[in-house]
């Protein structure tokens, strides 16, 4: 188009000159070796045109014959070089869709139309080629070979990466993963794996680095860059907790700026600064993140910031918390357990209800039968709450890829995903069992509980006093007192030979042929009052 109007430019502005020179006419004279040449203007203008004309139009034909052999060399090297590409194009489209004989087919028919040092893709197709016919060596070769070459290096490492995955070759395939993302941090699979590999060794530092050169690269928008390097600053200060509080205080502290939803980040910089002794800025923390996410793990660090606080000062700190996030299942619970642990049972027990007719889950119940136990030992209660426990949805936990953990992890243990863990009920126990086929709710829970049973004092045993017959020797029975009834045993009654008499009431004679009276006459009184 832009040809096309300059084309027309000049020939309105041609035809502009000769109206104009027509216009004003005029004649040249030229003397030349004593002649005189006379003519027109305008018949002189249009043949300088003519002239000018003529030899642009020779010079045409001359260069046009010249280059003529090299013009017919080029056009069919151009037509064997379309027909080279036609054919890589079938060829990838065939290996594409598992035609590994007609991939081969094509990759030949190429290599025979155009070199391959010349165009790179013939090896592309060899390499999907042997891939899809199961030829691995082949194709780890011909990978090898591309990642050699600047133009096809990050294809080729791309494909060595996939070739020691399939084998289980997880070192060497960290090593090609970075390897491409030091040259090419751009790459979003070599980033990633190239990430998760570092997180895994634990490599913090190195994987903030990568991140940042992902975000330099725009491979990550600014939201997500943010959120994963306050996970890698967060599991940074984690391990940093015990040996270096101040570290770790800084690096959760700069989590929580770029993720201030992150429950863990707010835990360990708690935990770093109630290391420090620094119970304000601790309690600051712990409060603000309990406003915009109560959590179970804050509000246990912020109940136990004191070590020496007894348990009313733990109910008073939970109070606390529940002003911050009033009519929340969370600071109800952490209410009731403070009141329980602090021996108020009233208000242990209405909070654990109100948290049961806001949000019925296992843990309320559970409470709610440790309320019972404690206060009132009521079996038929506890085994109810114990019973609407196992019938309830499971409590919220760390998940990620399905797995259930105990605590918050940076990466998931299955996949190696980073940020991978989530608060939330798991996937499997979205509900109890249940047995008559109906969840009870919170309130319907409440409402049906059975009465305390009545306590009953047991009556003291009523003990039955039998006599008791003492047998005693004739010459023993004239020593006691008048008026005792003993039954005197026969005189010729004798133990038998080698035999030690059996102790009287309890205790052994000094002398087993002869007993004293007056111990015989003591024991017979007890006897007796007995």
């Amino acid at each position: 188009m832009i040809k096309l109007a300059i084309f027309v430019i000049l020939i309105v502005a041609l035809g502009y000159g000769f109206s104009w020179v027509a216009d004003r006419p005029g004649d040249i004279a030229l003397v030349w070796e004593g002649q005189l040449y006379q003519t027109d203007l305008i018949v002189a203008a249009s043949a300088l045109v003519a002239i000018i004309a003529a030899v642009m139009i020779a010079w045409w034909l001359v260069r046009t014959l010249w280059t003529s052999p090299h013009s017919v060399r080029r056009y069919f090297r151009a037509r064997t070089r379309d027909r080279g590409y036609q054919a890589i194009s079938t060829g990838l489209i065939a290996a594409g869709a598992g035609n590994a004989a007609m991939a081969r087919k094509m990759s030949a028919r190429a290599r025979g139309l155009i070199r391959a040092d010349q165009e790179p893709l013939i090896l592309v197709l060899e390499a999907q080629a042997a891939v899809i016919e199961g030829k691995h060596d082949e194709a780890r070769r011909l990978f090898q070979q591309m990642s050699e070459d600047p133009e096809t290096r990050e294809l080729g490492l791309r494909g060595l990466y996939v070739e020691a995955n399939r084998l289980g070759a997880h070192e060497a395939a960290r090593q090609y993963a970075e390897e491409a993302a030091e040259k090419a941090p751009y790459l979003p699979w070599a980033a990633k794996a190239a990430l998760e590999y570092r997180c895994q060794s634990g490599q913090w530092n190195e994987a903030i680095r990568l991140l940042d050169q992902q975000r330099i690269a725009h491979v990550l928008s600014r939201q997500e860059a943010d959120r994963l390097k306050a996970v890698l600053l967060t599991a940074k200060a984690g391990e940093q907790l015990e040996g270096d509080p101040a570290v770790a205080r800084d690096n959760a502290l700069h989590a929580l700026k770029l993720a201030k939803d992150l429950v863990p980040a707010a835990v360990i910089a708690g935990k770093a600064l109630l290391r420090e002794d620094n119970l304000r800025k601790a309690g600051s923390v712990l409060e603000q993140a309990w406003k915009l996410t109560p959590h179970p793990d804050i509000a246990r660090t912020y109940l136990r910031a004191r070590s020496g606080d007894s348990a009313v000062d733990r109910l008073k700190r939970a109070e606390r918390l529940e002003s911050l996030k009033p009519n929340n299942v969370e600071s109800l619970l952490i209410v009731a357990e403070a009141a329980l642990d602090a021996k108020e049972f009233t208000k242990a027990r209405a909070k654990a209800e109100a948290a049961a007719r806001s949000e019925s889950r296992e843990r309320v119940f559970l409470l709610l039968a440790d309320i019972e136990d404690a206060e009132t030992g009521d079996q038929g209660r506890i085994r109810y709450w114990m019973a609407q426990a196992l019938r309830a949805p499971r409590d919220p936990a760390w998940v990620a890829d399905g797995q259930v953990s105990e605590k918050w992890l940076p990466i998931s243990p299955v996949s190696g995903r980073l940020d991978a863990f989530e608060w939330k009920m798991p996937y499997g126990q979205l509900a109890g069992p249940v047995e008559d086929g109906v969840v009870v709710s919170g309130a319907g829970a409440i409402s049906a509980q059975p009465p305390l049973a009545p306590v009953d004092t047991p009556a003291e045993p009523k003990v039955e006093q039998q006599p008791i017959e003492v047998t005693a020797k004739p010459e023993v029975e004239q020593a006691l007192p008048a008026g005792t009834d003993i039954e005197a045993e026969p005189s010729d009654r004798k133990p038998d030979a080698g035999t030690v008499p059996e102790p009287f009431f309890g205790r052994p004679p000094d002398d087993p042929g002869v007993r004293d009276p007056n111990r015989m006459a003591d024991e017979k009184t007890r006897l007796r009052l007995f």
